[in-house]
């Protein structure tokens, strides 16, 4: 995948702003309150890109490639899947949904899971999950599943690097975010916050750990563009160790994908950051 120049902003809409967000959540808690199988939404189940994030995690793990050694196993994309108590950081985590899912996998059943959210109402909402999942038996660990409030653009990173995670988390996942942070038309010092996002990920992923993200408002090649670039020219922070492949459309004459996942690892010669 080549690194181009940073892509054009998106038009902003309502997605892009938080009272959207508290709504939506609101609304939410209030189905699950009155139906708790009734859990929300869960963001791009149209391409089953939860299921496929979560894949890709499984597979590379080193517990899932030391089970069968009579065929060729894909190569751990970072040194942070060769243990069983990887640590999970879920930025936007709505409903909770894929860190529920991928506390079932056991590679995945020890390590500390957290959930971070702008919108209370979401955060209510996947405590509320967790609780009822936890009853019902369905998965004994939601419990252990911590969700918090905190604004990846704005709040402070002693809020959620702390403990064996103060130099980063081992896995960071993003399903949607920063599609979100995109269509938003805020601005810090003239830049639309969209273009801050990348600089705030940073700190949150240890070094040689990894951000997996999602999106369906850009391609491949553009979340290369904003992440592993800077102003246009590479940039040593993040490398692109892998992606998830999705059905594709012809049109045109032109392939493409509606939805893309990228890993990145974060390399020994990016710098931290402020914190």
């Amino acid at each position: 995948m080549a690194t181009a120049s940073i892509p054009e902003h998106l038009v902003p809409s309502e997605l892009g702003t938080k009272d959207y967000w508290d709504k939506l959540y609101a609304r939410e808690l209030s189905n699950h309150a009155s139906n708790p199988s009734d859990i929300g939404t869960i963001w791009f189940d149209d391409s089953n890109a939860e299921a496929r994030m979560i894949q890709y995690l499984t597979s590379h793990h080193h517990r899932h490639n030391n089970r069968d050694h009579t065929q060729a196993q894909p190569r751990s994309p970072s040194p942070a899947l060769d243990d069983d108590q990887s640590s999970v950081l879920d930025l936007g985590c709505g409903n909770g949904s894929i860190l529920f899912a991928l506390r079932e996998q056991h590679q995945f059943a020890k390590g500390r899971f957290l959930g971070v959210d702008y919108s209370h109402a979401s955060v209510e909402l996947a405590r509320a999950v967790g609780r009822g999942q936890g009853e019902s038996g369905e998965e004994e660990e939601a419990s252990d599943i911590d969700f918090r409030q905190w604004d990846i653009l704005q709040g402070s990173y002693d809020d959620v690097l702390t403990g064996e995670q103060s130099n980063g988390w081992d896995v960071v996942l993003d399903k949607g975010t920063f599609d979100a942070v995109s269509l938003s038309n805020d601005e810090v010092q003239g830049r639309r916050i969209c273009a801050l996002y990348p600089e705030r990920i940073l700190p949150l992923v240890k070094t040689g750990g990894i951000f997996l993200v999602t999106s369906c408002n850009w391609t491949e090649e553009e979340l290369v563009a904003w992440f592993a670039s800077k102003n246009g020219t590479p940039c040593p922070a993040f490398e692109v160790v892998g992606r998830v492949d999705y059905k594709t459309f012809s049109f045109g004459g032109v392939k493409g994908q509606t939805i893309s996942t990228v890993c990145f690892r974060k390399t020994q010669n990016a710098t931290a950051g402020h914190r």
